[in-house]
């Protein structure tokens, strides 16, 4: 099993870098966050986890071991495949993903491309009991300003991943109404 895989980038594609180690290129497919964040003969370390198919090999690869982790609890749930998982975490930060668990929001998982309704409910009841923890008090009025920052983010042309990177950057003690947390979004982009 590959691990964790060092090396400088070759390659960049749409969903995937390759990884130049001694002299072999390794193709990795990573979140649309990572992808970003990469930049042509830069060095870089992932967390992996190798998928094994009748008919392929397929590396993933993650910034951390949260991220790997949530990638393969994601796995376990009916009807999610890798490159469902990957959209899940390029979508959705893993602290999104344990609030929808926490909050009973499994129409959360619904805003990702691939998952519709049915599968958004397999993949909230597979995470039911996996993850524990509870949600601060002003959580629901901030999960109510987030949403509508993300859609005003996307109305003005940002994407889903975009947005969702804007949010998660707004910090937690940052007031809860939706101008505010959309002005500290907003500036994420001026960076």
């Amino acid at each position: 099993m590959i691990s964790i895989i060092r090396g400088e980038i070759a390659c960049i594609n749409d969903d995937s870098l390759v990884i130049q180690v001694g002299g072999v290129g390794i193709l990795v497919y990573v979140t649309a966050t990572q992808q970003a964040q990469s930049s042509l003969g830069s060095s870089i370390r992932l967390q992996t986890h190798l998928v094994v198919r009748e008919d392929s090999l397929s590396l993933y690869g993650f910034e951390n071991e949260q991220e790997r982790d949530m990638f393969v609890l994601l796995l376990g749930a009916d009807g999610v495949g890798p490159r469902i998982a990957l959209n899940i975490l390029s979508t959705l930060s893993i602290e999104a993903i344990r609030r929808a668990v926490l909050s009973e929001q499994p129409d959360l998982f619904s805003r990702v491309t691939g998952v519709g309704r049915k599968t958004a409910q397999k993949i909230y009841i597979h995470l039911q009991g996996k993850i524990k923890g509870e949600l601060p008090g002003d959580y629901f009025k901030q999960v109510d300003a987030d949403s509508e920052v993300q859609e005003a983010l996307v109305r003005l042309g940002y994407s889903v991943v975009e947005a969702q990177a804007a949010i998660q950057s707004i910090p937690k003690d940052a007031p809860q109404d939706v101008e505010n947390r959309l002005r500290i979004a907003l500036h994420y982009f001026s960076n």
